[in-house]
């Protein structure tokens, strides 16, 4: 009889406890443009309380490009729009798929009318009424797709499930602040410049804490493989951009720069977290090992 290594004593001679995500790349695209439909709402919503029609306008933007381009990535990835149909004929509190579902359809609703009646010129009274919506339930789009795959058992992203909705808050304002920075004039783009650069500090440091929660075995995953190259990337990005965004971020071109770099550094973000997500549930240990730990706290 053979030797038993450690990892086969960890599950059935080393293989996978769980079933590894079977999303493709679209599921992190999606996550990507659906927060930056959800935070540029919200932003487009302030600069219609402090009255900036043309921030309102660039943040609208953004906002209705996310949410006329997040469908597409959401159904290649189901197969068959039917399937996205079929979850709205019911409403469940207790399924972060079912409740996110709503949100998403409400928001892009929302955004899709404000976004029309912008264009046209017409029925004011109602964009207003529809922006309101949009940027009230913006924060919730930007959310709670992190609330959802923290839902899983899949390790790097149940383990970190109090910090992913935040990492995925302050991706999505570092985002839209750079988006709209990057579509508005320099005058009218304070809010935006404030908002990108707040997001995008709140993201690294969101991030770092995420891992080092996660404790060195299932935080490794951050370091190594594909999540690691897209975490690396995603932090000078978006360190980068930041730093831009404040120091230059008041003229033209450094706006653009630094808003191209926050985008970039959010889109690697979501992409780390996605190959986090799939490495973590490979490794038997990811599983097993903080499942024990966390038996033996609950035995003393």
């Amino acid at each position: 009889m053979s030797a038993t290594s450690p990892t086969d004593a960890l599950s059935y001679y080393g293989r996978p406890i769980i079933k590894e995500p079977v999303w493709e790349s679209d599921i992190p695209l999606y996550f990507f443009t659906g927060g930056l439909a959800g935070a540029s709402d919200l932003l487009a919503l302030g600069a219609q309380l402090s009255g900036n029609p043309r921030l309102r306008t660039s943040a609208l933007a953004g906002a209705t490009a996310g949410v006329a381009i997040s469908p597409y990535f959401l159904i290649k990835d189901l197969g068959r729009p039917l399937r996205f149909l079929n979850m709205l004929r019911v409403f469940k509190v207790t399924s972060p798929m079912s409740v996110g579902t709503w949100i998403f359809s409400a928001e892009s609703t929302a955004t899709g009318i404000a976004a029309a009646c912008r264009l046209f010129g017409v029925l004011p009274r109602v964009r207003a009424i529809a922006q309101v919506f949009a940027g009230l339930i913006g924060p919730a789009q930007a959310t709670y797709t992190g609330a959802l795959i923290a839902q899983s058992v899949v390790p790097a992203w149940h383990e970190a499930r109090l910090e992913l909705p935040v990492v995925f808050a302050s991706s999505a304002a570092a985002s839209a602040g750079g988006a709209a920075a990057i579509l508005t004039p320099a005058e009218h783009a304070g809010p935006a410049r404030r908002l990108g650069l707040i997001g995008g500090v709140a993201e690294v440091a969101a991030s770092k804490l995420m891992e080092k929660r996660l404790g060195k075995l299932v935080g490794s995953v951050y370091h190594e493989g594909e999540a690691g190259k897209y975490s690396r990337l995603a932090a000078a990005s978006t360190l980068a951009g930041s730093a831009l965004m404040a120091l230059a971020g008041r003229r033209r071109v450094g706006a653009i720069a630094a808003g191209a770099l926050l985008l970039t550094g959010s889109l690697c973000n979501r992409f780390a977290v996605y190959h986090a997500g799939k490495q973590s549930a490979r490794d038997p240990h990811h599983t097993s090992i903080p499942q024990k730990e966390r038996g033996g706290r609950a035995i003393t």
